[in-house]
């Protein structure tokens, strides 16, 4: 049996046991998914209904694909941009097309359990709680602003607020003229 297949804008023509390359699909490596978009199936010449119709896909990878080198260039006006691109991928192994896809035993086994653990749902029922957060240890957390002590800009002496380099002070001019241009020794 084969199935014509939508996913990511493009269309794959599959059967069970085919290996496809698609544009990336969320999941990851072993995870079932199933591909619901199904335009044509059939088994050689004869079609059949698409209505209610799934393909089962096994992800075996998540890759990239080649390099793209994308370069725009305009001439005689010193414009180029050069930019490259590698394309994100999901390789798929088709299981089964038709109804429901295999499922493992350790994953049949999990799901009847969690359902009969649960409580019913209600309509009048409140929304879970979410989950809370373990709390951050504060020893690493970043010191506040407020206690990080900042270096003084200016220096006594300094030649100008804009510098931070110690200079010999200056006397005043006033004093100098004061004292007639000469200076006094001690």
């Amino acid at each position: 049996m084969f199935a014509v297949v939508r996913t990511g804008g493009k269309q794959y023509r599959v059967a069970a046991g085919d290996k496809i390359v698609v544009e990336r699909l969320p999941g990851e490596a072993g995870d079932t998914i199933q591909l619901g978009d199904i335009l044509l199936a059939g088994e050689g010449a004869d079609l059949r209904a698409t209505d209610g119709l799934t393909v089962a896909a096994e992800i075996i990878a998540q890759a990239k694909g080649e390099k793209v080198t994308v370069f725009k260039k305009r001439r005689r006006h010193n414009y180029r941009r050069k930019k490259g691109h590698r394309q994100q991928h999901t390789i798929l192994r088709i299981l089964s097309i038709g109804g429901e896809a295999p499922k493992k035993a350790a994953k049949s086994k999990a799901a009847p359990e969690a359902t009969a653990e649960a409580p019913p749902a209600t309509a009048g029922a409140e929304p879970a709680a979410k989950k809370s957060r373990p709390k951050k240890d504060e020893s690493q957390a970043p010191a506040a602003p407020d206690a990080h002590v900042a270096a003084p800009l200016k220096t006594e002496g300094a030649e100008s607020e804009m510098t931070d380099s110690p200079v010999a002070a200056k006397r005043p001019r006033k004093a100098a003229k004061k004292d007639g241009g000469k200076e006094t020794k001690a």
